[in-house]
């Protein structure tokens, strides 16, 4: 059984993603948490209803449509935290750069309140009502609270099967497996292979075939076999769930290579005016493609182009909040990247190398070449001539000065970020331009559903209204670049901003009735919102327990609730004893007495803590992270964020060392010469990693910034806040261009694989109506019914489901699950056939009761006996019990000896396997004999035998020929029999005798 829905991103123009995934069993298994440029909470409620029947969680990229959400549930959603979740290693540590970006740069990220709960508070408070029109905000998690959620993910490699661990309201998973594959797009993205029982479902959504300059692409293809054939664990899956996004974009002719001149060219053709080019893009997946192409082009025009080359002169920026941390993560995988990023590292290594060891000699003159050479020499992303920024009074800064430069900046959708900000004061200038690395759907989509700052650009480069600019390129193709004209372009702007007076009383009323509701409901149905006191038990307890001791039933619906109530009753301030409940006795001085008439639950008993002894058996408890190599550990600025390291130090009531004063944790709050000297030391960091400029130069406009400690510092709004938006309007006379670097399959990797796939189910989500619609009516077509299908059949298993829709895509498989007797298990002869055991039985089919003593393993015998002796025998008037009915189910028994002899001439012998002809002639060769491909398909062996493979599982073998003269050493009987030989040691004879 395989029911599938999607949550978000089906047949929408948002990007974002969320899947949950049905199996046998109740198993359920929620594949990504994405978001949009939006941050409403509103499109989080169906993700929050599966939440306490959630079994695992699966990340696919680390961007904001596929892991958004993933900081706000782990912190709202109280079991979120409790579900396991597993990702590639770069997924996790970029995705933890990608929302502290997220987070430090928009305040709509934190969640604004809907209005419907604030006039439900009034209400019940009984207060006057509340305005509408007030936004607002949740307490948004610190960067801190993201590393630590972070760190609960378990990490995977690529093409290494693994059995997730369950949640702990989750039935069992009955054997799950998940692999995670290479998808391209981004760096450790993942296509999902699930293996349970006879389903194997692929999930691929948003994936790249085409190799790109850091990406390898896509791991469809099976790169032994020539690239002509998906590989066997993604080949023919019950059901494929694949993404629609750009089935209707053609290939760009010339591929990567042309891609990246294009937009080369684009660029050249502005900076060459003195003007500034402003690229929007995300900060943690695709940016790391058009760094690194960037740096490589201007290393390239710096050491061999031309005098006027106007690379020479122009400034090359990256703008990010969280850049830093990100270039550092993206140094240390190089592995996870394209052959060639790693082959380039190599090479700077040898000749770092070379360089040490001609120092030690006496040559001068080789010495001084090599160390010129290894001056030059610089890792893919130890950047000479790309500056990184990470602060907006940089960024104002660089957006004043006068020159040509190219500016890389946060996010593409320019709703957040500095793009947002450089795009306002670039506006006005008709040298200057923009390029669009992705697209934002069509322009029907892009009315019906509201418009984002990109979008509406991206409309604008549709619609061409106002005339297209033709530039010449160095290919002498000509480059458009669409005229704005003067339109009125809104930019809108959200701060954050304090709450005081009637609204921070709004603000308190409403975490009161949200406490006051979650205490009234029943403990069966509802889950507790933990206090401080109640997250330290909490952690205690759950560390020593084991996963049977959880309760599942205990688990209820999370409340989407803020986190501050857990701040106000830190403080013990704000919270009356309704709000507090029963904690009031632990957390108030002088509060004794606590009426629990009318109370409910937890409310009716003394708040008593139990301590578990952190110990079993064995001694005490081994703790794993204690033990992680420094690469293996997740850091922010250095300190070690597992189980929340960094906020032992300082903490009220642990023990200090000698000499410190304990203020520390205080400085580190609240005062600001600890982040200013952390931040200096991070730039010092870059400096050393090659973050300034060729040749020792530093940048003249941010000279000045660097010796100001104050410029470190940006107002940061602490407490109950919400946000308010201020609409500014500018006439926008720049130029827009397009260069797609979304790095997604096109019309044409879609059209040839999903055919090569052979799904017997397929599944569209993450693309607009039309692309959906388009994509799934060419598959109908392409995908051939097998013979056991119909046409009309295999036409029904393409599916498009709208957000919320499930479909079932269960396949019906002539397959039973059947006990072997141990009589007939001891004649079974295994062999070996491409890594799988492959045996063939013929028995007999009979019935067995479950409880049989003769079948029924040593752990089954003893729990009957448990039970056998917990019933009683005679109830309370003497009369004997009522014997259970006893259920049979399917054995297969050694077939009797009177139905063996008739069998055994009826039974023919089976060859399993598929040989592929250049692994014959590799294993022929190294034997001595002499094969070479004749022709198509054709293997001629020592020029006597030829072997053909006409189909899948058919070879035919044809000897002879030749005259024995011409071969004295070889004939024809010998090279025959040979090759007939190797062909059955790579294929498994089995009888069914």
């Amino acid at each position: 059984m395989f029911n599938f829905t999607p949550l978000l991103g089906a047949q929408s123009s948002s990007p974002a993603s969320q899947s949950l995934l049905e199996l046998d069993g109740g198993v359920k298994v929620l594949v990504d948490v994405g978001w949009d440029e939006h941050f409403s909470v509103s499109k989080l409620k169906a993700l929050e209803r599966h939440i306490p029947s959630l079994s695992v969680i699966l990340l696919t990229h680390a961007t904001p449509s596929h892991l958004g959400a993933f900081a706000h549930c782990c912190k709202n959603f109280p079991l979120f935290t409790q579900i396991p979740i597993y990702a590639t290693t770069p997924v996790i540590s970029l995705g933890r750069t990608l929302l502290q970006d997220v987070y430090s740069s928009t305040p709509l990220a934190s969640s604004v309140i809907s209005a419907d709960s604030l006039a439900d508070s009034s209400y019940a408070s009984g207060s006057d009502p509340i305005d509408p029109t007030l936004q607002l905000l949740l307490t948004p998690p610190t960067t801190e609270e993201i590393a630590s959620y972070f760190s609960l993910i378990h990490p995977l490699k690529y093409s290494q099967p693994h059995e997730p661990l369950p949640s702990p309201f989750s039935p069992p998973l009955n054997g799950l497996k998940v692999t995670a594959y290479n998808a391209g797009h981004t760096l450790g993205g993942t296509i999902w292979h699930l293996q349970h029982g006879m389903e194997s479902i692929v999930y691929a959504v948003d994936w790249n075939q085409v190799r790109e300059n850091v990406l390898s692409g896509a791991a469809w293809l099976d790169a032994s076999g020539g690239g002509a054939e998906v590989i066997e664990q993604l080949r023919k899956p019950t059901a494929l769930i694949c993404s629609s996004r750009g089935a209707a974009k053609d290939s760009l002719t010339g591929g990567r290579r042309r891609r990246d001149d294009l937009l080369l060219d684009t660029i050249r053709s502005t900076i060459a005016k003195g003007g500034t080019v402003l690229i929007p893009t995300d900060t943690s997946a695709r940016v790391l493609e058009l760094a690194y192409l960037l740096e490589h082009a201007w290393r390239k025009e710096h050491t061999h182009g031309s005098g006027e080359s106007p690379f020479k002169n122009a400034r090359l920026y990256l703008a990010s909040k969280n850049v830093g941390a990100t270039m550092r993560y993206a140094r240390s995988m190089l592995e996870w990247m394209d052959e060639n990023v790693v082959k380039e590292l190599e090479a700077v290594e040898a000749a770092t190398t070379s360089t040490k060891q001609h120092k030690r000699t006496d040559s001068r003159q080789i010495g001084n070449r090599d160390n010129k050479l290894a001056q030059n020499a610089a890792g893919p992303f130890d950047f000479k001539y790309l500056r990184l920024l990470e602060r907006k009074k940089q960024v104002d800064r660089i957006v004043a000065a006068k020159g040509a430069r190219v500016i890389l900046a946060s996010d593409s959708s320019l709703e957040w970020g500095f793009s947002k900000e450089i795009l306002q004061h670039i506006a006005n200038d008709t040298s200057n331009l923009i390029i669009l690395t992705e697209s934002h759907g069509n322009l029907d989509d892009i009315r019906k559903d509201g418009k984002s700052l990109g979008a509406l650009l991206w409309s604008w480069y549709q619609e061409r209204r106002d005339g297209v600019a033709l530039e010449p390129g160095a290919d002498g193709q000509n480059l458009e670049q669409v005229h704005t004209g003067g339109r009125e372009l809104q930019i809108h702007t959200a701060e954050r901003v304090a709450l005081q007076g009637k609204e921070l009383l709004a603000y308190q009323q409403h975490l009161a009735t949200q406490r006051r509701l979650q205490n009234q409901m029943p403990l069966g149905n509802s889950s507790s919102l933990e206090t401080s006191a109640d997250a330290v038990d909490e952690t205690s307890s759950t560390s020593s327990s084991s996963s049977e001791e959880s309760n599942p039933e205990r688990q209820g619906k999370a409340l989407n609730t803020s986190a501050a109530v857990a701040n106000l009753n830190r403080n013990k301030a704000g919270l009356s004893k309704e709000t507090s409940g029963v904690n009031v006795l632990l957390r108030q001085p002088g509060v004794y007495d606590y009426d629990v008439r009318g109370k409910k639950g937890r409310e009716q008993m003394f708040p008593f803590v139990s301590k578990r002894r952190r110990a079993d058996d064995f001694g005490d408890l081994i703790r794993p992270d204690e033990y992680l190599r420094a690469e293996e550990r997740d850091e922010v600025d250095g300190q070690d964020m597992r189980d929340d390291g960094s906020n032992k130090k300082g903490k009220f009531g642990q023990k200090r060392k000698w000499g410190d004063t304990g203020l520390q944790g205080a400085n580190e709050s609240n005062g600001p010469g600890l982040a200013n000297k952390r931040r200096q030391q991070m730039s010092n960091a870059a400096v050393k990693n090659g973050d300034v400029l060729a040749d020792g130069f530093h940048d003249p406009d941010l000279d000045d910034l660097s010796d100001d400690p104050e410029s470190d510092l940006d107002e940061v709004v602490n407490g109950p806040s919400k946000v308010v938006t201020r609409m500014q309007s500018v006439e926008a006379h720049l130029k827009i261009a397009y260069v797609d670097f979304a790095g997604l399959h096109d019309q044409r990797s879609l059209s040839m694989l999903i055919p090569l796939i052979q799904p017997r189910k397929l599944i569209f989500v993450s693309g607009n109506v039309s692309e959906t619609a388009v994509l799934a009516d060419e598959c109908r077509q392409k995908l051939v019914p097998t013979s056991s299908e119909s046409a009309e059949k295999s036409q029904n298993g393409v599916f498009t489901p709208l957000n919320g829709q499930m479909v079932d895509a269960s396949v019906d498989t002539n397959a039973w699950t059947v006990k072997l007797s141990n009589a007939l298990v001891k004649r079974l002869r295994w062999q070996n056939v491409g890594g799988l055991g492959i045996v063939t039985l013929m028995g007999h089919l009979g019935a067995m009761a479950v409880d049989d003593q003769e079948f029924a393993d040593s752990t089954s015998k003893k729990r009957q006996k448990l039970l056998k002796e917990e019933i009683p025998e005679h109830n309370a008037q003497g009369a004997p019990s009522e014997t259970k009915k006893q259920q049979t189910a399917p054995i297969l028994d050694v077939l009797p000896t009177s139905m063996a002899a008739a069998t055994r001439s009826v039974a023919q012998p089976l060859h399993v396997g598929d040989l592929r002809l250049a692994d014959l002639r590799k294993i022929l060769q190294s034997t001595g004999h002499t094969a070479d491909f004749r022709g198509e398909g054709t293997l001629l062996i020592d020029g006597l035998v030829a072997v053909r493979k006409t189909a899948t599982g058919r070879i035919e073998v044809e000897g002879g020929g030749l005259g024995l003269h011409d071969y004295p050493v070889r004939t024809p009987e010998s090279s025959f029999f040979a090759v007939k030989r190797r062909i059955y040691d790579g294929l498994a004879v089995i009888a069914g005798g």
